[in-house]
Formats: structure tokens, C-alpha cells, sequence
């Protein structure tokens, strides 16, 4: 899952030039943002788990499908839940406290599922590891972006995005060699370099000058940025931003769906279905049980080949976001997928020929991997840049909640139903994900404005336009 949080453009006016005697605070800010992407890459190993481990665990906890289906779709219900409260812990405990607070259910989750010798513990591990997952989706970029100078921000973020490719790959891969077991243990480990990582990083300086603690904020900010340099005009940058918005009206839910923010929510909400209901997760979550309904031997090479595509396409798509722009890329990447599925249903059809049995096998194979690699490229991070655009500010923890909800639940709906589909009709399902993701070149040829090199104040004033015109 990418960047589920937006940072106005008005916080700091100037970019910050990063000089000589600022040099050793590059240090810390490297190291804050390690720490941080610890998280990400836990979210990936959680994603990523549920492929290969789904033999193992099938055969030696003797799970039907069914209950399978359960424990593989269970951690977006603890993910829902975690994204829901994750504002709120962010704000209670700090960002650290949070990532804190979640390491714990992460921890927790993984140890319960490596001691489980029945399905509720399964369950229930998997639901905390969910939960845990929830609130880093949330904090880990947000704290990122408040740590880091202007200049700095555009780069330093993505790496959240590249790091939850970099978790999923490597479960995939690892899942090849060790047991699942094994790879719950290793699951616990990006916890634990986070856990201990977090008594060596400052706290948000932006969460502290909200929470009035003048002394610490500024101390924060000189770690981060240097014990020798002039943070006078960013700090008081800070506070005006901070100052300004606690003056904003606290958005309800409902208005998000007064007329002129119609097409906003619309955008919003619309891409996150699009994206879940296009079949990713069920990719991701049933990687190897789908190449093994395809004819292949085992899911192995089928895994290690996504987790070798992942990571490059994820860097392509980050390279061409702000040089192509949002809608070209996301019709791309979505035109892709729409193929890929294509592909992978016409390997299902002949699969049961004979004479095309070699044919059926390289057709899942591409189809599987440029749909992984097409995703990558846009519609997995895509969908969350212009979320954090489109919405005025006074809206956004509301709007971000509510995009949130309905992605987790996409999620869990796929996950859950995917291998009954599958049971139905293998070809019959990925054409239908080929139909939606088809649905989705339309939907942003015709709905999603271009935001690439336009103030967030332009975008969110022509989507009001729009709505408004609509009356």
C-alpha cells in the first residue's frame, strides 16, 4: 500500500539548502527515516507472508481452504481498524509512540502465529499483525514528511513505498527456502530494529509545536537540522502553519459530501476501488497457489520473478510521477494490468488442451508478472498522491480516513473471496479483474485532473469548480 498522507505546499516558503556546518545533521535525518521504513518494510513482509506460506500451513495445521481464505483476508480487518484509530494514536502518543505502539502488535501478531498449532491462533496473530500494519500505514510517512527540510521531502518519502516492495519481495523470496515458521520469526526483526531505533531519533518537531512544548519542539528541529544552524525562520514558519490550523473548524464527516467536494470524493474513493477491486491483493496474498492452478510444478519461480520486478518497476513509476504526470502513468499502468489479467484468463481457457499446455503455462507467467509490473508502476502508489492533493486541508485527516476505510476494506474483500472465485472459475475471475481494471483506464481518462505542476490551492479550487458546475 504508498504515501496515505499529503503535506500542504505552504508549510516552509523557502527550500532549505543543506551548508557545511549542517552537514552532521544529515546523519540524524538518514537515521530518522530508517527507523521509520522499518515500518514500511514490515508492512510488506505482512503482505507478502501469506503466499508462500499458505502450503505449509495448509498441510501442517490441516486448514480448509476455506479457513485459509480467513487467516490470508484477516489482516485487513485488523488493518481497518488500526487505519481508523491511527490518527488518533498518532496525536495521543506522538509519532514515535506510535510506531512504538505498534511495533508491540506486530510482535505480538508474528509470535502468535510462529506458537499456533490451531486456526483461531492463527487468526488472531494475523489479526494483530493487522492492526499493527493499520497504524503504520498511516504514521511512517507522516512522520517522514514532518521531520524532513522541503527540499528534501519528495525524495525521502518515496522511500516508504520502495521499502514496503523491498518487504513483500523479500518474503516472497525467503518463503522459497525457510518454513512458515521461520519466516514469522523473521517477520518480528524489522519490529525490533524499529523498536530499539526509536530511542535514538527525535520526536516530530511539527507534532510538538502542536502539542505547545516549545523547548523540546526546538530542540527536535536542531537535531534534525544541525546544533549550529538558524532554524529562526522555519521554526516560525512552523508555529504560523500550526497557529493557522488549529484556527480551521474541525471537518465532520458529512461534509465530505456537500456538492462541492463531490468530485473529489468521487476521485478519491473511486481510484481506491478501482485499485483493490482490480485484483492486487488477491495477487499478492495467493501468488504461489495461482501458479500452481496454472500448471506450474510450484509457485517458487512465479514468486521469485514478481519479487524481481517489484522493486525496479516501483522505482520507474517514483522517477516518472512528476515527469510524465499522474494521469498518463495511471492509464499505463492500468492498461497494463488490464492485460496482464487478460493474459492469465486465456492461459486458464486452454490450459486443459493439451497441444497448448506449454502455451497456457508462459502466458500465465507474463500475464502475471506485467500485471505485478504494470501495478508497480502506477496504481499502487498513484491513487495515494492525488488522495493528498485533491482534498482542502481542513478535510484531509477526515477524507484520509474515510479513502483509507475503503481501501483496507477492497482488500479484504478480494482476499477473502478470491479463492472461492478461483474455486467458480479460474479464467471467469481474472477476466472479471481484466473488466475493472479496463473500468479503470476510463474512469481516470475521464474523472482524475492532472495535478503535476499545480498548487494544491489550483487543483482543489478546480475540483470545486467542477462540482459546483455540476449543480
Amino acid at each position: 500500500m504508498e504515501n496515505q498522507v499529503g503535506i500542504e505546499e505552504g508549510e516552509i516558503s523557502k527550500p532549505l539548502i543543506i551548508s557545511k556546518s549542517q552537514q552532521e545533521s544529515i546523519w540524524m535525518l538518514l537515521l530518522s527515516t530508517a527507523v521509520a521504513v522499518s515500518g514500511s518494510y514490515e508492512f510488506g513482509c505482512s503482505v507478502g507472508y501469506s503466499s508462500p506460506a499458505q502450503s505449509g500451513i495448509m498441510s501442517d495445521l490441516h486448514l480448509s481452504l476455506a479457513q485459509y481464505s480467513v487467516f490470508g483476508s484477516i489482516l485487513t480487518i485488523g488493518a481497518m481498524v488500526g487505519a481508523i484509530m491511527s490518527g488518533y494514536v498518532a496525536d495521543f502518543l506522538g509519532r514515535r509512540g506510535a510506531m512504538g505502539f505498534s511495533d508491540v502488535f506486530c510482535i505480538a501478531g508474528w509470535l502468535a502465529i510462529y506458537f499456533s498449532k490451531a486456526a483461531w491462533s492463527l487468526d488472531l496473530g494475523r489479526l494483530s499483525v493487522g492492526y499493527g500494519i493499520g497504524l503504520l500505514s498511516y504514521v511512517v510517512p507522516v512522520y517522514i514528511a514532518e521531520i524532513t527540510p522541503k527540499n528534501l521531502r519528495g525524495g525521502f518519502t518515496t522511500v516508504n513505498q520502495l521499502m514496503i516492495c523491498c518487504g513483500a519481495s523479500l518474503s516472497y523470496l525467503l518463503g522459497t527456502i525457510v518454513t512458515w515458521k521461520a519466516l514469522a520469526i523473521l517477520g518480528t526483526i524489522p519490529c525490533l530494529l524499529q523498536l530499539v531505533g526509536l530511542f535514538f531519533i527525535p520526536e516530530s518537531p511539527r507534532w510538538l509545536a502542536n502539542r505547545n512544548c516549545p523547548e523540546d519542539f526546538e530542540a527536535a528541529l536542531l537535531s534534525l537540522r544541525g546544533k549550529h544552524a538558524d532554524i529562526s525562520q522555519e521554526a516560525a514558519e512552523i508555529r504560523d502553519f500550526t497557529e493557522s490550523l488549529q484556527l480551521q473548524e474541525e471537518a465532520k464527516i458529512y461534509d465530505l459530501f456537500q456538492r462541492k467536494h463531490a468530485h473529489s470524493v468521487i476521485v478519491g474513493v473511486g481510484l481506491m476501488v478501482l485499485q483493490q477491486f482490480g485484483g492486487v491483493n488477491a495477487i499478492c496474498f495467493y501468488a504461489s497457489s495461482i501458479f500452481v492452478s496454472a500448471g506450474f510444478s510450484s509457485g517458487s519461480l512465479g514468486t521469485i520473478a514478481m519479487a524481481a520486478i517489484q522493486i525496479p518497476m516501483t522505482t520507474l513509476g517514483v522517477l516518472l510521477t512528476d515527469k510524465s504526470g499522474r494521469r498518463p502513468l495511471l492509464m499505463v499502468s492500468a492498461a497494463g494490468t488490464c492485460l496482464g489479467c487478460f493474459l492469465t484468463a486465456i492461459s486458464f481457457v486452454i490450459q486443459g488442451n493439451e497441444k497448448w499446455k506449454e502455451l497456457a503455462l508462459i502466458l500465465a507467467l507474463v500475464g502475471i508478472l506485467l500485471y505485478t509490473g504494470s501495478f508497480s508502476l502506477g496504481m499502487g502508489g498513484i491513487p495515494w498522491v492525488i488522495m493528498s492533493e485533491i482534498f482542502p486541508i481542513n478535510l484531509k485527516g477526515t477524507a484520509g480516513s474515510l479513502v483509507t476505510l475503503v481501501n483496507w476494506f477492497g482488500s479484504w474483500a478480494i482476499s477473502y473471496t478470491f479463492n472461492f472465485l478461483m474455486v467458480w472459475s479460474s479464467a471467469g475471475t481474472f477476466f472479471l479483474f481484466a473488466s475493472i481494471c479496463g473500468i479503470t483506464v476510463l474512469f481516470v481518462a475521464k474523472l482524475v485532473p492532472e495535478t503535476k505542476g499545480r498548487t494544491l490551492e489550483e487543483i482543489q479550487s478546480s475540483m470545486n469548480t467542477i462540482s459546483l458546475a455540476g449543480q
